[in-house]
């Protein structure tokens, strides 16, 4: 069973189930599952191969689908879904296949096709730094630098890193990740149907990860999808603009 955070009780509202991206982890999505948890409960997920959750061999759509479909059951009632990136194609693959788990959805700064964007040059970035050598985040800041110049990407991927362990330890499956990269950002040819029910698609004005000519595979999976643009915020919209983000998620689900 997949590692888990709450924020909140349960209330009348449906619960909201949180799933976060590549690298990431429910940990980055705390202060806005708390502020969320305000009127529902929020139980956010660490992924198969990320934060505290198993370790498998395997990492595609089918798996990630159905790890989050065992958690909506173990709750006992249909749930509404926010995923972002691969988090996204995960609710998707999940709405669309077991379609009776999810009430309605949320999908952040992703589309339902195959990106040409490998992130395998970011894991041979962590696997090249020499964690037993570091004792503090600015530390293993300052020599991820040389490998990774966007700060805000370096701050990201340091959330995964666990100084504190002995030896300290990525809290990510890096062999795994690297192996199934293909389909982490490609999209399963067999996953077919649609959802009946609504789906938001939020995305970056500055991101290009959902473009006008990804709508015809978005209403052709999701025909009651609607669509909607934070201005200043790029894939990372949830870290970037995260009050107008949780704004939105909130007019949206309640």
């Amino acid at each position: 069973m997949l590692n888990i955070l709450r924020n909140g009780t349960p209330t009348d509202l449906p619960p909201l189930l949180v799933v976060h991206g590549l690298f990431g982890s429910a940990r980055n999505w705390g202060a806005i599952a708390k502020r969320l948890s305000d009127s529902r409960q929020v139980v956010s997920v660490d992924m198969r191969n990320h934060g505290e959750s198993p370790w498998y061999d395997s990492h595609g759509y089918d798996d990630l689908a159905r790890d989050l479909a065992q958690i909506i059951k173990a709750e006992g009632t249909r749930m509404d879904v926010l995923g972002h990136s691969m988090g996204g194609k995960a609710a998707m693959v999940l709405a669309l296949t077991q379609p009776d788990l999810v009430n309605r959805m949320l999908v952040a700064d992703i589309a339902p096709v195959t990106y040409g964007h490998s992130q395998s040059h970011l894991i041979a970035a962590m696997r090249a730094l020499d964690i037993s050598a570091l004792t503090t985040r600015a530390d293993a800041d300052a020599a991820l630098a040389a490998s990774v110049a966007d700060a805000g990407v370096r701050a990201f991927l340091l959330q995964s890193l666990d100084l504190r362990a002995s030896p300290p330890r990525w809290r990510l499956n890096l062999d795994v990740l690297e192996q199934e990269m293909d389909r982490i950002t490609g999209w399963p040819k067999d996953v077919t149907g649609s959802f009946p029910r609504p789906a938001l698609f939020l995305s970056g004005a500055k991101s290009d990860y959902v473009l006008p000519e990804h709508r015809p595979a978005i209403k052709a999976l999701f025909p009651d999808a609607k669509f909607a643009k934070l201005p200043d915020a790029g894939h990372w919209l949830h870290a970037e603009a995260p009050r107008p983000f949780e704004a939105t998620a909130r007019v949206w689900f309640d």
